[in-house]
């Protein structure tokens, strides 16, 4: 078999572009290597922040709850309040009207007063 004259220069070619791929091969481990790095960073961070999440929401939904609670006994005390001044009105509209009554029976000719 007869070999071609440019055989050897094929072969430092092939042997440059091996060991080339070979270097990229070995970059390439250590960007994955420092990819695995990160994201074990990152997946530590995302707990931390899932963590700090549920805490806020449950503050706040602890919080929700504190006001939704005072606002409903600041309602009772009002309905109580109204259903309170409701009698009083009442109370005095009663009053009120006796005096009127009173004088009306004041006013009005009678034959006692002649």
């Amino acid at each position: 078999m007869a070999e071609p004259e440019n055989l050897e220069s094929r072969v430092a070619e092939l042997e440059a572009r091996v060991e080339e791929l070979a270097s990229l091969v070995r970059a390439t481990a250590q960007d994955a290597a420092a990819a695995r790095i990160l994201a074990g960073g990152a997946d530590r961070d995302v707990s931390e922040f899932r963590g700090e999440i549920r805490d806020f929401r449950q503050a706040t939904t602890s919080s929700f709850n504190a006001m939704r609670e005072d606002l409903t006994d600041l309602g009772t005390k009002v309905g109580d309040g109204f259903t309170e001044m409701r009698g009083k009105f009442d109370a005095l509209a009663t009053g009120q009207q006796t005096v009127v009554d009173l004088l009306t029976k004041l006013a009005s000719p009678d034959d006692q007063n002649n």
